[in-house]
């Protein structure tokens, strides 16, 4: 594993957005070893998968925690997570984390055309399925979504065992973090709203009778940094926009929950109307300095450094808005990269 001080740890969330091709993602995740980030996260949502491309980082990276964040747990069975997390273990050479999340009913069902159910309880018991799998004991498990038994792996178990964090929004899934995972991961909270989910990560590792310091909890914030800051604020407002009113009611919500019902429905409202400059225009720039980053490179750092010392968050994560380019993706990093 990578060395670690007292310090906030400060990861890489490598872009979302459609990138030209697994090199430059590859690229991007050396960048990152280079410049001292503590880990490489990369998502998988409808582009390229997330084990394959991970596949390719963990071999060509040699200190940089590397991790999938989020793996939808709808997309692959338990015991498929299971073995994925312990093969990638043993390609990373123990630098390996595995996040998980239900994602949201849009991409699970239009995407994967799976009913998204009861989200919660299917990431629970795909967590106690992967923990089972990891162990190299045969799995036994009934559960209301599975019920596996009489299999074990044919390989070695990893040593480590990879974390298993897993991300979520709402009180209940920052709960059930607590309760049964490793770690969680956090995005688009103001501090206020970290602090309230901090309270229910806090209490699900006490209902799960965990070490809260054995966990780790990761911010991840919405970065630009450009010579023209004016460009990187846009990049970052229309990021946000896209995410409240175009990825479902999810987004909407959580900025609901955080006292921001108004600016949350009128983003909806405009982007579901097919009004999209609107949607970005009623997005308050009071409320995006609260959960985004941007400017030039020296405001975009003095405005991250701003995030780097909330109480209970282990790591601050650099991600990057959905209309990055390789140079603004580069630049950012250079900006935001550990001291």
């Amino acid at each position: 594993m990578s060395e670690r001080d007292a310090a906030t740890e400060r990861d890489v969330f490598l872009p979302v957005a459609a990138q030209p091709s697994v090199d430059a993602l590859v690229e991007q995740a050396r960048l990152g070893e280079e410049l001292g980030y503590d880990a490489a996260w990369l998502p998988e949502t409808w582009g390229r998968d997330a084990v394959t491309t991970m596949t390719c980082i963990a071999r060509d990276t040699e200190t940089i925690d590397v991790g999938t964040s989020i793996m939808p747990v709808y997309s692959r069975s338990p015991a498929l997570i299971g073995q994925t997390a312990a093969t990638l273990q043993e390609v990373a050479d123990g630098r390996f984390r595995l996040g998980l999340g239900p994602s949201g009913p849009i991409v699970i069902e239009n995407w994967h055309g799976v009913a998204f159910g009861n989200p919660l309880r299917r990431t629970r018991e795909t967590v106690e399925v992967v923990r089972q799998v990891l162990s190299g004991e045969p799995v036994d498990y009934d559960g209301e979504y599975f019920d596996l038994e009489g299999f074990r792996l044919r390989c070695d178990p990893p040593d480590p065992v990879p974390p298993i964090e897993t991300a979520g929004m709402g009180p209940k899934a920052v709960e059930l973090a607590g309760r049964f995972a490793d770690g969680w991961h956090a995005l688009m909270l103001t501090r206020d709203g970290l602090r309230d989910r901090l309270d229910d990560f806090e209490r699900g590792a006490e209902l799960g009778d965990r070490d809260s310091a054995d966990q780790r909890v990761t911010l991840s914030l919405t970065c630009c940094a450009l010579d023209d800051g004016d460009l990187a604020k846009r990049q970052v407002k229309q990021h946000v926009a896209f995410y409240t009113g175009g990825m479902g009611t999810y987004y909407r919500d959580n900025l609901a929950r955080q006292g921001h019902a108004d600016v949350a429905h009128e983003v909806y409202d405009h982007w579901q109307a097919g009004d999209h400059e609107a949607a970005i225009e009623a997005f308050p720039d009071d409320l995006l300095e609260q959960i985004a980053v941007w400017g030039t490179p020296a405001e975009a750092r003095e405005h991250f450094e701003r995030f780097t010392d909330v109480d209970g968050v282990e790591a601050v994560s650099v991600s990057f808005p959905r209309a990055a380019d390789l140079e603004g993706i580069e630049s950012t990093m250079r900006a935001l990269a550990p001291p």
